[in-house]
């Protein structure tokens, strides 16, 4: 059993014809815009928009989490920054107490070998 159109091929011609012919016009009607500058600095001056929405939103976003006693991003930056610092100077104390001990080791070999 056929599963076609019941009423032929002829029946849709006109249509794909009529649907060529309004893809053949929107696709000029694309190009001829797009080709202009005009178009250029639109979409220029929608890049700029969209990053200063964004700078926004953070900002927003920010400012809401400090509002609601929440670590922000700059508070977790600021954190960080103190973190790395206290490892440094932790790293300092490591290495002056293996230094006391190895003074400690050698003056009591030493006291050990002068007796």
């Amino acid at each position: 059993m056929a599963t076609g159109n019941p009423l032929g091929d002829w029946a849709q011609k006109p249509f794909r014809d009529w649907y060529e012919a309004m893809e053949q016009q929107a696709a000029e009607a694309t190009e001829q815009l797009v080709s202009g500058s005009a178009f250029a600095e639109l979409l220029g001056l929608t890049a700029g928009n969209f990053a200063a929405l964004t700078r926004i939103s953070g900002e927003t976003c920010d400012l809401m989490l400090r509002n609601m006693r929440l670590a922000g991003r700059s508070d977790v930056t600021r954190l960080g920054r103190q973190l790395a610092r206290t490892e440094d100077k932790l790293e300092r104390v490591l290495q002056e107490v293996e230094d006391l001990r190895d003074q400690l080791a050698d003056g009591a070999a030493g006291e050990g070998a002068g007796t």
